[in-house]
């Protein structure tokens, strides 16, 4: 593990750094406050920090407050060497920040321990933030395709649908789904049917840009949005969907199978402002006449025309 030693005096940098050098750490050591800050600030800089309290610069406390407002970092556990050993000075030293403190001059084991110690809770912590990151993982995304879940999907198809209105940009909506899915289940079994789900939803997401949303709204459906896309495009961006799974069997267990898509698109530039519940709607709408018409094709959600409002004449 990598440690930080910040000392302005060279004989006790280098006494430590020998002494943590044989207990196997990767030591970086620095001479002042404003340094040790520096190191302790990059992108998987060192987790250990062994902070002198007096140095020039940046004294030991200094350097525990500036980190601990660096909230976007994996935790950082320091320990500060001081020769102040009153209870007002180490309360002073742990409100700052440090996590535990050790007088001069210090003894080799107790240090060493000490700093077990600070590893241990390192390794606690990261293991707390893995489990908080796959909860979250899994209530935002689908157990078996591992895109985002319908109630996801939706939220941050509401989301984009609020931007592109103030910005007065355009938003594709895809609604997809697999032609005779329920075929496959039945003739090859479900275990056959959710290797090609997998797949499906990793092909989906190639064939979209990083900054596009691709969701699992239900069984064999997938919702795409498309941010910042041209209503022009719509068609050709879905069919660039469509090809990439038809034009590819989808190998299994049971062998390569034939798999397409039917696509229902929605473009919000060429209808007024409508809610996200209605979009929806309008996209399904768009996906049955691609089912009706043949599968494996693609069907633009159209706008009502407007016809003019005609005065009556009058009848004498």
């Amino acid at each position: 593990m990598k440690i930080l030693i910040a000392d302005d005096d060279e004989m006790s940098r280098r006494l430590l750094e020998r002494t943590l050098e044989r207990e196997g750490y990767e030591v970086i050591a620095v001479e002042n406050g404003r340094l040790a800050l520096l190191q302790l600030s990059v992108p998987e800089g060192p987790r250990l920090a062994l902070l002198d309290w007096m140095m020039p610069e940046l004294d030991g406390p200094g350097v525990c407050l500036a980190i601990r407002k660096q909230h976007e970092r994996p935790y950082i556990h320091i320990v500060l060497l001081t020769s102040k050993g009153s209870k007002p000075d180490v309360v002073a030293g742990l409100e700052a920040g440090a996590d535990d403190y050790l007088t001069k001059p210090w003894d080799p084991g107790e240090l060493t321990a000490r700093l077990r110690v600070g590893q241990r809770f390192l390794q606690l912590e990261d293991r707390l933030v893995e489990a908080r990151e796959t909860m979250r993982f899994k209530a935002t995304h689908d157990n078996l395709t591992s895109l985002f879940n319908r109630g996801v999907i939706i939220d941050l198809l509401d989301r984009e649908l609020t931007r592109t209105r103030r910005e007065n940009g355009c938003t594709v909506v895809m609604l997809g789904d697999l032609d005779h899915f329920k075929s496959i289940n039945d003739s090859y079994g479900h275990v056959v049917g959710d290797e090609v789900l997998r797949e499906i939803a990793r092909r989906l997401l190639q064939s979209v840009r990083s900054y596009d949303f691709v969701g699992r709204y239900g069984g064999e459906e997938f919702l795409i949005v498309l941010n910042n896309c041209d209503s022009t495009q719509a068609i050709a961006r879905a069919n660039e969907v469509r090809n990439g799974i038809a034009n590819h069997h989808v190998q299994t267990m049971s062998g390569p199978l034939p798999v397409t898509i039917s696509l229902g698109v929605f473009a919000s530039r060429d209808w007024n402002a409508k809610p996200v519940e209605d979009i929806l709607i309008q996209t399904d709408l768009a996906l049955y006449r691609a089912k009706a018409n043949g599968r494996n094709c693609v069907m633009l959600a159209n706008p009502p025309v407007l016809i003019d409002h005609v005065e009556p004449v009058a009848q004498f």
